[in-house]
């Protein structure tokens, strides 16, 4: 499995086409599965934190990034990425 490392940046595409980079900002895998947390580049040199949106990745087996598809599936990485953030700041 192509292992994603926080910090490196990617260009993905979105609906439109347009091309957006990407840096990963975390990575957790849940049942196998990896999945990572990212944010716009540009938002990350323009914005303070408060105003960053950072949205969740699922990393197939060949190292492509897709989307979540269900809400269940969601709230699951939501709630790990949760938890691995609450673990960094104690």
């Amino acid at each position: 499995m192509a292992k994603i490392e926080v910090g490196e940046i990617f260009t993905i595409s979105d609906e439109t086409e347009q091309e957006n980079e990407v840096e990963v900002l975390a990575a957790v895998e849940i049942d196998g599965t990896e999945y990572v947390a990212v944010s716009f580049v540009e938002d990350l040199q323009e914005e303070t934190e408060d105003d960053i949106d950072i949205f969740f990745l699922k990393v197939d087996t060949d190292g492509d990034f897709s989307a979540i598809e269900s809400d269940e599936e969601f709230d699951k990485v939501s709630a790990a990425f949760d938890e691995m953030m609450d673990e960094e700041e104690e």
